[in-house]
């Protein structure tokens, strides 16, 4: 692992921020020549602290109305049914997020769909059918609080 210096938490933050930036903005930023500068963002990139880049959406512009949370207990842990509920799962363009947690259930999911109609298809058509899933538990989001924050590196 890389130790970060001054200049690349610097550089982390502002394409957290925007990653439209153009390398001669970013360094100007950063206080570095636009030479120097690309060559840290490479050594970033090659490293895998920054593994992409994406714009974000609105959700709800995009008729993605609905976030849910929904919680999943597997019947049990053996290796087949691990993999196969992770790579159904990964598959499902509905689920945005997934994450293995500790505690009660096994799994949380982050979910968007069109509606309260879209969960119902999603859940018959998508989530059921996915083997060894023992329990589900949906809770929905009212309104986003914080968004997608950066991640603060200090």
């Amino acid at each position: 692992m890389r130790m970060l210096d001054r200049l690349d938490r610097k550089i982390l933050m502002a394409l957290q921020a925007d990653a439209r930036l153009t390398n001669q903005a970013l360094a100007d930023m950063v206080g570095l020549s636009p030479s120097p500068c690309l060559k840290r963002v490479r050594a970033l990139e090659k490293t895998g602290l920054i593994r992409s880049y994406f714009a974000e959406i609105d959700r709800k512009a995009c008729g993605l109305s609905v976030t849910a949370f929904v919680r999943i207990k597997l019947k049990d842990h053996s290796t087949e049914t691990v993999r196969t509920f992770e790579q159904k799962i990964a598959a499902i363009d509905e689920v945005i997020e997934c994450h293995l947690m500790s505690g009660g259930e096994d799994y949380l999911l982050e979910v968007v769909v069109s509606g309260h109609d879209g969960y119902e298809r999603f859940m018959r058509e998508q989530l059921h059918p996915v083997p060894g899933i023992g329990a589900i538990e949906t809770n929905f989001s009212i309104s986003a609080v914080k968004h997608r924050s950066p991640c603060p590196i200090r």
